[in-house]
């Protein structure tokens, strides 16, 4: 099992995650005209506390993750709501096929900085949203590498606003902007340390 897969089923038990999600979603709200007629993917979803968060916003919901424990735990959150918009794939866009569908909205949140091949899933978001579509990725600023204190390891640590723009713009996008939709603060050898997370919007051309 990854470590994603073992902390799956706790995952929903820290506050701070929940209150985090609630927030990047009002960040989404506040910059994007969302619309029940939109579908949307949602990429490294965990156990869904994004998209449950943006639920009643959007149409069709994409929730995909390569964890399979988040996926189960999410599956069965989903079957206890009652929620039918919301459908759990399991996803790997750095080995697998696109969706055969494209959205009108791909999100993210705390994802890229796992992900080797940043600017290379850049891309892929750009290919699977149809023209006009927005692209919101929610993520850590630049950080020394104290942020994780579990064990997780990290790609990234965190992304400087400027070079994160720049690849979002190879990509294909437009019209970038960045807001501060959260701040996480951890005690750190006895000290209270603030972590920005960023929300970057940006849309591919018609």
């Amino acid at each position: 099992m990854t470590n994603f897969d073992e902390r799956a089923k706790d995952w929903d038990t820290d506050p701070m995650k929940v209150e985090r999600a609630q927030s990047v979603a009002n960040a989404i709200r506040e910059a994007v005209p969302l619309t029940a007629d939109m579908s949307a993917l949602e990429y490294g979803c965990g156990t869904g506390l994004l998209s449950f968060a943006l639920q009643s916003d959007l149409g069709k919901i994409t929730l995909a993750d390569t964890s399979q424990g988040m996926l189960d735990v999410l599956a069965e959150k989903i079957s206890t709501s009652g929620v039918t918009n919301m459908r759990p794939i399991r996803l790997d866009l750095s080995v697998d096929s696109l969706p055969a569908q494209p959205f009108d909205l791909t999100y993210s949140l705390m994802t890229l900085h796992h992900i080797e091949d940043a600017k290379g899933i850049l891309k892929k978001f750009h290919a699977l949203l149809k023209p006009g579509g927005w692209l919101c990725v929610s993520d850590l600023d630049k950080e020394d590498g104290t942020f994780h204190t579990d064990g997780t390891t990290d790609v990234h640590l965190g992304f400087k606003r400027s070079d994160l723009q720049q690849w979002v713009e190879e990509a294909g996008f437009s019209g970038v902007i960045f807001s501060t939709a959260y701040q996480i603060k951890k005690e750190i050898d006895g000290v209270e340390k603030t972590f920005p997370v960023f929300l970057l919007t940006a849309r591919k051309a018609n």
